[in-house]
């Protein structure tokens, strides 16, 4: 759909009153020794705290105060319909498990979609006070080293190239060997960033993130970080990655054509 530049302006300014808000709801439970956590998954773990609801719950009251007749998908609480065909899209905190554990590379995702996918996005991460954005011809990083441009690095070379995910298993064990089997021609591998190895891909630090299992909520506000910097992210068969499942995010082109060959070269095996 279109979207005018006055919409566009507005969409822009309520995403970051989102994160705002979310902020302190995660900052307030952090690395608190009362901070407990209930598991989602009867088979595994899939953890949810108090921050988690508290942070939604922050970003749908500043949507109904600012647009109350946008839809939204967000984790904890579901499906909201709206009517303007714009959904708000977010995961109040991207990687629990990390959040539960201290580590600093969870964060809050925020993204605003049409039927064709997102269009914007922010991925923020409040404990390190950065908040990069994406979309609507913004494509920036804002943080302790003040606001800086993303832009995806020129990597062509899988051998020249560092790679994420955050589980070794990486979904099934097809997937997970598909994943390998790209690694292995990697120059550096690392896991566990969640959300942030996305921010990282459109910071120009790093060049590829592989990922299975995503959902959509997990995965609209890095397409939209990435794009806008230049990056490329798709499924594993090269389609639309904004419903989640598999997830390729690469630098460039060039780079992700040499990765999703490999994928798929494994994956056919």
């Amino acid at each position: 759909m279109q979207i005018s530049d006055t919409v566009q302006q507005d969409l822009l300014r309520v995403a970051h009153l989102l994160a705002d808000a979310a902020r302190p709801e995660t900052l307030r439970h952090f690395r608190q020794a009362s901070l407990s956590a209930e598991n989602k998954d009867s088979a595994g773990f899939d953890p949810v705290t108090e921050a988690d609801r508290a942070a939604e719950m922050a970003m749908r009251g500043v949507l109904a105060r600012e647009r109350p007749e946008d839809g939204i998908i967000g984790e904890e609480f579901g499906v909201t319909p709206g009517t303007t065909g714009l959904t708000w899209v977010f995961d109040p905190i991207d990687g629990t498990r990390g959040f539960i554990s201290g580590t600093p590379t969870w964060g809050v995702l925020i993204s605003v979609a049409d039927e064709t996918g997102p269009r914007m996005g922010i991925i923020d991460q409040p404990f390190i006070g950065e908040r990069f954005v994406g979309g609507f011809g913004v494509a920036v990083n804002m943080g302790p080293l003040g606001k800086r441009p993303l832009q995806c690095r020129k990597t062509k070379a899988l051998s020249d190239a560092t790679i994420l995910t955050t589980f070794p298993e990486v979904g099934s064990p097809a997937e997970g060997r598909a994943f390998h089997h790209v690694a292995r021609q990697a120059k550096l591998t690392r896991y566990g960033m969640d959300c942030y190895a996305y921010a990282l891909v459109a910071s120009g630090q790093v060049d590829l993130v592989i990922e299975a299992g995503l959902q959509p909520y997990d995965i609209h506000a890095p397409i939209a970080v990435v794009t806008a910097a230049g990056g490329i992210v798709t499924n594993w068969q090269g389609g639309a990655a904004h419903h989640g499942g598999q997830v390729i995010a690469a630098a460039n082109r060039d780079l992700h054509a040499a990765a999703l060959a490999q994928l798929q070269e494994s994956l056919a095996s």
